[in-house]
């Protein structure tokens, strides 16, 4: 069964949406029951234990529930492990107009089911669950060509006009791992400004297409996700290195060169400062489980 899983941009559990899901035993019962399927994340307007504001208000991904193991060092609490994770090319208000997209959050006066919406966990329907992943992946559904019309497509970008017969189930759709490296290289290179993170070079050719390249830190042959959390934007030169484990970042975004195994000129060309340039908003830069990952299994310095 599909669900809906609240997390905040701090939470107060031990969350990763990417990798994992923290929750007290109240929910196990709405958890287990999406044991493999899909649910949403949704962000919710109070942001922080304290009560402060500034969340969304709005789903902002989608992923599938592996398993359900538990917390050995907290009592009656466990873990959603989590695959698949990738997030809408934009983000969905709860509310469109005068209709939530959850049925069960409104009632029949339009007024709102304050019980059910406190729930940090919430089991949707098929219906309501695509209403929510089509308005979420709207222009990545428009722009996606299927991999039997990648002939008729720009053979760089990987998108075209859609053929008008194209159609499939929005959740195998965006289990293609063509769709799924379009969604996240958009989404990276908007969060960097078409910029390379590690030089500060913004090149666009005649197409408007950017010289950057998304890459992922923690590779997708290792389970990294498609997350701009565990993605940099990076010039073809410096993207090779990264992947090689010639080049890699601290925790601060200091540079970690390998010792005597990146010719001069390339580290020449490095911000001055020492430092790779990363998105201001906080929820778009490198998370340090990712980080740490490429320093520890692939960086050789």
């Amino acid at each position: 069964m599909k669900g809906v899983f609240t997390t905040r941009i701090d939470p107060s559990y031990d969350d990763l949406p990417e990798t994992q899901y923290h929750f007290p035993h109240t929910y196990l019962n709405q958890v287990q029951s999406t044991v493999g399927d899909q649910i949403i994340y949704y962000e919710p307007g109070r942001t922080n234990s304290s009560g402060a504001r500034g969340g969304r208000k709005a789903y902002f991904a989608c992923a599938e529930v592996l398993e359900v193991v538990p917390d050995t060092s907290t009592a009656n609490h466990y873990y959603a492990k989590i695959k698949h994770f990738l997030e809408f090319d934009r983000a969905v208000p709860f509310k469109i107009g005068t209709q939530t997209l959850e049925r069960g959050l409104q009632k029949e006066d339009g007024s709102y089911n304050k019980g059910a919406f406190r729930r940090a966990v919430r089991n949707i329907s098929d219906i309501e669950f695509q209403a929510i992943m089509a308005a979420g992946f709207a222009n990545e559904l428009f722009d996606f060509v299927p991999d039997t019309q990648a002939d008729k497509s720009d053979p760089e970008s990987g998108f075209a006009e859609p053929p008008a017969d194209f159609e499939r189930p929005i959740i195998e759709v965006t289990l293609n791992r063509l769709f799924r490296e379009r969604a996240f290289a958009r989404k990276v290179k908007e969060a960097y400004d078409r910029r390379c993170s590690f030089t500060g070079l913004k090149i666009i050719n005649g197409k408007g297409r950017p010289e950057a390249q998304a890459a992922h830190i923690k590779p997708v042959a290792s389970h990294g996700p498609d997350s701009v959390r565990n993605g940099l934007a990076l010039s073809s030169t410096i993207h090779w290195l990264f992947d090689r484990g010639l080049i890699s970042l601290s925790d601060d975004f200091e540079f970690l060169v390998a010792k005597n195994k990146v010719p001069s000129e390339i580290s020449q060309l490095l911000n001055r400062d020492g430092r790779a340039i990363v998105p201001n908003a906080a929820i778009e830069r490198p998370h340090p489980s990712f980080l740490r990952h490429h320093r520890e299994v692939v960086f050789i310095g």
